[in-house]
């Protein structure tokens, strides 16, 4: 990996993270106006601000360490680091004994650009001291991969063991793989594809919708002064819909089915009667509480925008990682199809180890890499733990 300037670690409070951030966050604020991130779009940024984790001790030959790539609304906290901490997204696969095991690996997560939960974004302090908002430049998974091999670079970290990752993470660990695929000893992609079907970009198009309508939208301006309560009912329903797509007809239907909230009758039919409706209500104000809008834009623009084939690849002999792709059978939102076009892409890089496990236990579609799957964490074990192919 190539060096990049930096200045040294800190911890700080961020500026305007609506998260709750765990305590072990750390920051390091990479490239300088002498040799700013050149972003795919043109523009720059010098002063990148990343926020990061680490679990476990590098070996001594800084030889163990796995890039953890979180997906569309993570941040830099997949798991505890310790009973006291707050709980992670990924607590299933990381940690001691866990896939993922701390214990034997370095692990290194941290939050994307563009993100809000401490890594430079829309939120991030302009010229003017005032939050970028709108004015934050457009970013692609590709400009997240270049921060990620930065923010290695300042660790010291020239090879990984494995780069990790689902869904949008799962789009970062596959576009580095295609750009750089002498960085790891294996790539390891898990509930994701080469680019969103229409379906994707048709529930992206009615989420980002919803919030520009809202009333508190304002352009995009409504962080300018930090005050107000910006388009909150807007980025519940894009986190309404969202949901849907995470979970399967089938695990909606056993869960819920068409069962009446107890309590209070509606008093209309503005106000509904089910369960399903309480429940992404739920949803969608936890996540208001902790997740930007603008950076929602940007992070689903991304997204939409990713097309991991569109240009001509193919892997050197001596650059040829183990790549292992991992998907559900009840995952609609990146279905059988979506899966065996990415496996024939993957293979006509010429790729010699591709492998793929397909779960077939967990009716909880998209979501489910990120719970307890008995078999999918076995697998995700043995993968880890097998000797690379290189």
């Amino acid at each position: 990996m190539n060096a990049f300037p930096v200045t040294e670690d800190h911890r700080t409070a961020t500026y305007g993270v609506p998260a709750h951030l765990s305590r072990h966050l750390k920051i390091a604020t990479l490239f300088t106006p002498e040799y700013p991130l050149v972003l795919e779009s043109g523009r720059s940024l010098s002063h990148v601000q990343v926020a990061y984790e680490e679990y476990g001790t590098p070996s001594r030959h800084r030889d163990n360490t796995v890039f953890v790539c979180h997906a569309l609304t993570g941040d830099s906290h997949p798991a505890r680091h310790d009973p006291d901490d707050i709980p992670g997204w990924w607590d299933v696969m990381v940690g001691p004994g866990r896939p993922i095991d701390t214990d034997t690996f370095h692990v290194v997560s941290a939050n994307v650009l563009g993100g809000c939960a401490g890594t430079t974004g829309p939120l991030s302090p302009g010229e003017t001291g005032r939050p970028l908002g709108p004015d934050f430049p457009e970013v692609t998974v590709a400009d997240m991969v270049t921060v990620h091999r930065a923010l290695l670079a300042h660790l010291g970290i020239e090879r990984l063991y494995s780069v990790v990752g689902g869904s949008l993470g799962g789009m970062q660990a596959l576009e580095w793989l295609l750009r750089h695929p002498g960085d790891a000893r294996r790539f390891v992609l898990i509930g994701t594809a080469a680019g969103l079907t229409t379906d994707g970009l048709a529930a992206h198009a009615i989420s980002r919708a919803a919030i520009r309508s809202d009333p508190c939208f304002d352009g995009g301006r409504y962080v300018d002064d930090l005050i107000g309560p910006g388009p909150r009912d807007g980025l519940g329903i894009a986190r309404m819909v969202a949901h849907l797509t995470y979970m399967s007809p089938e695990s909606l239907e056993s869960k819920f089915g068409r069962a009446v909230q107890p309590g209070r009758e509606p008093t209309g039919p503005a106000h509904g009667r089910y369960a399903i409706e309480r429940y992404l209500e739920h949803q969608a104000r936890k996540f208001v509480d902790r997740f930007d809008a603008n950076s929602y834009l940007h992070l689903t623009t991304a997204m939409d925008r990713f097309t991991a084939f569109e240009r001509p690849h193919a892997i050197a002999p001596e650059n040829d990682p183990a790549v292992h792709v991992f998907s559900f059978a009840s995952d609609r939102l990146f279905g059988q199809e979506v899966t065996n076009a990415l496996l024939a892409q993957l293979t006509a890089t010429g790729l010699t180890t591709v492998t793929h496990h397909r779960d077939t236990t967990s009716p909880a579609g998209h979501d489910a890499f990120l719970l307890n799957v008995p078999g999918y964490l076995r697998e995700m074990r043995a993968v880890l733990a097998e000797p690379s192919a290189v």
